[in-house]
């Protein structure tokens, strides 16, 4: 009987930790080491999330231009790594975050260089007085929705576009697709973005996501 019981009260404790990860959302495993930017899972569908994330702040690369994603990460990656290292007006040090973002603004063509802006997410207990650093800006999101695509793996010139084009087939004909195109037709552009939570020597349990970011209006929000 006691073991019934044990057995019972096992499958309880893993229910309610299956539950508790369906209502916060999936936060990768090095999250739970370095601090990630909190959001609310809006909706879990097929192959994708909507996710609500409420006024991080983000230190940002001004644009990048190269043909290749992985070398404009590389060197996005190396000035905020300078910076939270002491390279910064207040010769301040920053606990590592994550993600480290690459927005990606293709090329009209195959041979041409692409647009990358590369962001690092501040710690909250850095956002009230980030240090200003040359070269760098500094953006503050509103309530900004994503969707989400998560992907193993190292993340490579060629992966991160078909990436995107998959995420873009999941959500196709839903009402995030239409304020995807809203958003993205009031910039004039067609933009997404990689978010990266590993380092280049983790070679375990890396995640990887592709973001579009949008707006809601009151007719469509939840």
């Amino acid at each position: 009987m006691q073991c019934v019981m044990n057995m019972l009260m096992i499958k309880l404790c893993f229910f309610l930790v299956i539950v508790a990860k369906l209502c916060n959302g999936f936060y990768p495993p090095i999250c739970e080491r370095i601090e990630c930017p909190n959001y609310e899972l809006i909706e879990s569908g097929k192959d994708y999330e909507i996710r609500l994330y409420d006024s991080p702040m983000w230190m940002s690369t001004a644009p990048i231009d190269d043909i290749s994603m992985y070398s404009a990460s590389r060197t996005g990656f190396f000035r905020l790594f300078d910076y939270i290292q002491g390279k910064n007006s207040y010769k301040e040090t920053i606990e590592m975050t994550a993600p480290v973002l690459t927005q990606v603004k293709p090329s009209d063509g195959p041979f041409c260089a692409s647009s990358f802006v590369v962001s690092f997410y501040i710690p909250k207990k850095n956002q009230p007085n980030p240090p200003p650093a040359k070269g760098l800006h500094l953006q503050k999101w509103g309530k900004t929705y994503v969707a989400v695509r998560q992907f193993g793996g190292f993340a490579t010139d060629d992966n991160v576009p078909k990436e995107a084009a998959a995420l873009s087939a999941s959500i196709a004909g839903t009402k995030w697709a239409a304020a995807i195109e809203k958003s993205q037709a009031k910039d004039n552009t067609t933009m997404y973005t990689k978010a990266a939570y590993n380092s280049p020597f983790e070679f375990k349990n890396r995640v990887n996501e592709i973001w579009f970011t949008f707006d809601l209006d009151k007719s469509s929000a939840i």
